[in-house]
C-alpha cells in the first residue's frame, strides 16, 4: 500500500501528467507483471537458470518481432532497416542490444533467485533513485508531493525488505530446530 501510494503521488504530481499516459502506464504495469510472473513460473517449471531461459526466449522474441517491425518502422530508404547506416548508428544499435541482453539477464536472475515481487521492489527503488538523481544532478523540479511520494515508496520498500528478511530468518530457525 505505501509503495502504491508513493508511486501514485510521484506520477500524479509529475509536470507531464496526463490521463492517456496513466492509462498506458497502467497497461504497461499489467503486461510487465504478467511477464514477470511468467518468467518465474517457467524457470521453476523447466528447472533452468536465468541464462538458459534467456537462451531459449530471445530467439523466439526476435522471430516474433520480425513480423511486427515493418508495421512500425520504415524498411527501406533513409532511416530504414535496410537503408544506409552510419558507423555510429551501428555501434549504438549493438550497444543497445548488449544492454537489453544484460537487463533481461538481470531480470531472469533476480526473479529466479527471489520472486517477481522482489524484482518489482528493485524497480520501484530504481524509480526513486532516478527521480532523486534528476533532482540533485540536473536540478529537475521536485514538488513536495513528489518528495512525499518518494519517501512513502522508500518506506514501503524498507518495510517489504524487513518482512522478507524476517520471514527468511524464521524459516532458517525452523530448519535448524528440526532433529
Amino acid at each position: 500500500v505505501p509503495i502504491t501510494l508513493g508511486v501514485f503521488l510521484n506520477s500524479y504530481y509529475d509536470v507531464k501528467f496526463s490521463v492517456l499516459g496513466m492509462a498506458f502506464a497502467t497497461l504497461g504495469v499489467l503486461v510487465t507483471s504478467l511477464y514477470q510472473v511468467w518468467v518465474g513460473a517457467k524457470q521453476h517449471e523447466l528447472q533452468v537458470n536465468s541464462m538458459q531461459l534467456l537462451y531459449y526466449q530471445a530467439p523466439m522474441s526476435s522471430a516474433m518481432l520480425l513480423f511486427i517491425i515493418p508495421f512500425f518502422e520504415p524498411v527501406f530508404g533513409e532511416g530504414g532497416i535496410f537503408g544506409p547506416w552510419t558507423l555510429s548508428a551501428v555501434i549504438m544499435v549493438l550497444l543497445s542490444g548488449v544492454i537489453a541482453f544484460m537487463v533481461n539477464l538481470s531480470i531472469y536472475w533476480i526473479i529466479g533467485n527471489t520472486s517477481p515481487v522482489t524484482y518489482n521492489m528493485f524497480g520501484h527503488f530504481k524509480f526513486c533513485i532516478t527521480l532523486l538523481g534528476g533532482c540533485l544532478l540536473f536540478k529537475d523540479p521536485l514538488s513536495v508531493n513528489q518528495g512525499l511520494g518518494i519517501l512513502c515508496t522508500l518506506l514501503g520498500i524498507l518495510a517489504y525488505t524487513h518482512f522478507k528478511l524476517s520471514e527468511q530468518e524464521s524459516s532458517k530457525t525452523k530448519l535448524v530446530q528440526r532433529p
